[in-house]
Formats: structure tokens, C-alpha cells, sequence
């Protein structure tokens, strides 16, 4: 009964901005790593960006410089802020979290349906 809901994408052109979120619900006693992946058409899913439960971050080379993953544990949501964005940013990006549950010692993947961003020229 866990879910992950991205929000936040949307069509924008080259140079603008946009934040995503991933809210987590359920019944979560907490959260490890956090993870933004996108997957342009044609192409194979890729990390954008990941986060580990104290806040460590790690970037594509992609990306570095012009996103910004955060987290905000109290509301079990993932950010990802998006500048300087260009075409080839253009892609479905999904939510993936490691959620600790009840009394359970493992985590479990869970990921988002999924949110558009289309970047235009």
C-alpha cells in the first residue's frame, strides 16, 4: 500500500526551469536512497540524479552542474530541481525510493507512474 507520485513536469522552453516531486505514502516507517531516472523515447532508462538517506547526492555528467536533487524526510518526498534545461532533457522522468516498512529489516523498490518533460527549442 505504498505509493510514489511524481509531479512538477510540464512543457518548457530551452534556458527555463522546473521542479519535480516525489511524494511517498503509505505505510513507510522510513525511507533509504532516493533516485531520478528518465527514459527518452527510444532510449534505455538512465539515473539522473540519486540520494541516499543523509543526504548525499550523486549526478549524471549529464546533468551536474544544473540539477539538484534534495529530500525532505519528515514529508517522505524527493526534489529534483531542474535549470538551464535543454532539448535532450526531454524525457519521462520517474521516482525510485527504498522504503523501509512496518517492522521489516529490507527495503523494497518502489517507483512513480512517471512525469513528462518536454524541453522546446
Amino acid at each position: 500500500q505504498v505509493q510514489l507520485v511524481e509531479s512538477g513536469g510540464g512543457l518548457v522552453e530551452a534556458g527555463g526551469s522546473l521542479r519535480l516531486s516525489c511524494a511517498a505514502s503509505g505505510s513507510i516507517r522510513s525511507i533509504n536512497a532516493m533516485g531520478w531516472y528518465r527514459q527518452a523515447p527510444g532510449k534505455q532508462r538512465e539515473l539522473v540524479a540519486h540520494i541516499t538517506s543523509g543526504g548525499s547526492t550523486n549526478y549524471a555528467d549529464s546533468v551536474k552542474g544544473r540539477f539538484t536533487m534534495s529530500r525532505d524526510n519528515a514529508k517522505n518526498t524527493g526534489y529534483l530541481q531542474m535549470n538551464s534545461l535543454k532539448p535532450e532533457d526531454t524525457a519521462v522522468y520517474y521516482c525510485r525510493a527504498e522504503i523501509l516498512l512496518g517492522a521489516s529489516v529490507f527495503s523494497y523498490e518502489y517507483w512513480g507512474q512517471g512525469t513528462q518533460v518536454t524541453v522546446s527549442s
